[in-house]
């Protein structure tokens, strides 16, 4: 079904918001103040999926996508190649206005700002997929079906210059290409979309906040190049530690955080549940006495009444974000200050709108465009007591 709409406003999740006959329409490959011709993609209970398929009456910040691949029916890892790049992230402070208005009550406009090296060329790790042909390239939106291309022009020139994209991979597999900061590159190969790796594991050095992890290819790291730099920068500077003051590094992966922060005050302690990084984040830091790791689930661990007091929380959650269970242990330690690192501004929000209900405030947020092309950006808040 084809419908001609008017295009509103930009909504989490790389689309902007329609109606039509009082339904609600989110449509991709539009811009707000468009005028489009859409393709109904998906009915649910509620609201319709649509792809823009023609543009009536552009908007000025419509640009020609720099990838060939990009568009309705094709790849869809980029949700904004349309989009001028400064439309980008004033779209993306929109949605973070919009969700922490909605789930936590608070009235802010908080600027996106870009990181250096531009919109193209920044994603260090790429994950493909592989058709049955054996072919590299990407899922469409929403798809299981795979879309080859010749390369990806998001990722880093290194990764574009590694032999994925032109050779046959095991048909059904997932491919992942890795340029890590230590100057290494490695590409893994998995059986399935998440099977386990088909060849030996691979590690590869990442350097940062002074130190040197050795950490497995496949696993966590920042994929923007100019990510680390700034991310611990704003906590720090967010944090102010001071000497004598206990810190909490929560879901610290490897420690980066920790290494921040320590030099500063301490004793810092890190809680993170996947052991790999825990045994790689000992061994880096093991020049910093006043750091210690906790290989455990994190709601468990701060749970114990052992866990008596807190100065500083650093708390980086996965894309879900904390939760109540986490949020609440935090706060009945009183801790003077938390920063709070965030993937999605949706879970952002949420636990935003809890500790603004458990005695603090939301005293400085700042918001990154670490993920250029797509919806996805990071969200850095202070939270100080009330």
């Amino acid at each position: 079904m084809m419908l001609e709409l008017e295009i509103g406003a930009v909504a989490h999740g790389g689309h902007c918001v329609a109606r039509h006959d009082g339904r609600v329409i989110f449509v991709r490959h539009a811009l707000p103040g468009e005028r489009v011709l859409a393709r109904i993609t998906e009915e649910r209970k509620g609201y319709l999926r649509a792809d823009a398929v023609e543009i009536l009456l552009p908007s000025p910040d419509r640009v020609i996508p720099p990838c060939p691949f990009s568009g309705p029916g094709a790849c869809g890892g980029c949700d904004w190649q349309h989009a001028a790049p400064d439309a980008q992230r004033r779209m993306k402070s929109q949605v973070l206005s919009e969700q922490l208005a909605r789930l936590a009550g608070f009235s802010a406009s908080v600027p996106v700002e870009a990181l250096p090296g531009g919109a193209l060329g920044w994603r260090t790790r790429v994950q493909y997929a592989v058709d049955d042909e054996g072919r590299a390239g990407f899922h469409r939106h929403r798809s299981a079906e795979v879309v080859p291309v010749d390369r990806c022009r998001i990722a880093h020139p290194a990764i574009q210059a590694l032999p994925v994209t032109g050779r046959r991979w095991p048909p059904g597999s997932t491919v992942e290409a890795v340029a890590a900061s230590g100057g290494e590159t490695a590409v893994l190969t998995r059986a399935g979309r998440s099977g386990a790796l088909t060849g030996p594991p691979v590690r590869v050095r990442e350097v940062a906040a002074g130190h040197e992890w050795s950490v497995d290819a496949g696993g966590f790291w920042q994929v923007h190049p100019h990510a680390v730099e700034t991310f611990t920068g704003t906590v720090l500077d967010m944090l102010r530690p001071a000497a004598g003051e206990r810190a909490w590094d929560l879901y610290g992966g490897v420690g980066l955080f920790a290494a921040t922060i320590a030099p500063h005050c301490g004793p810092v302690t890190v809680v993170e549940g996947d052991r790999r990084a825990v045994a790689a984040g000992r061994k880096a830091l093991r020049d910093l006495p006043d750091v210690r790791f906790v290989n455990g689930d994190v709601a468990a661990t701060i749970a114990n009444p052992r866990w008596r007091s807190v100065d500083l929380v650093v708390l980086d959650p996965p894309r879900a974000g904390a939760g109540r269970e986490v949020v609440s242990s935090i706060a009945a330690r009183s801790p003077r200050a938390i920063a709070y690192v965030a993937c999605d501004p949706a879970a952002f929000a949420r636990d935003a709108g809890l500790l603004l209900g458990l005695g603090y405030e939301l005293s400085q947020v700042r918001a990154f465009d670490s993920f250029p092309m797509t919806q996805h950006f990071e969200t850095i808040g202070l939270f100080s007591r009330s």
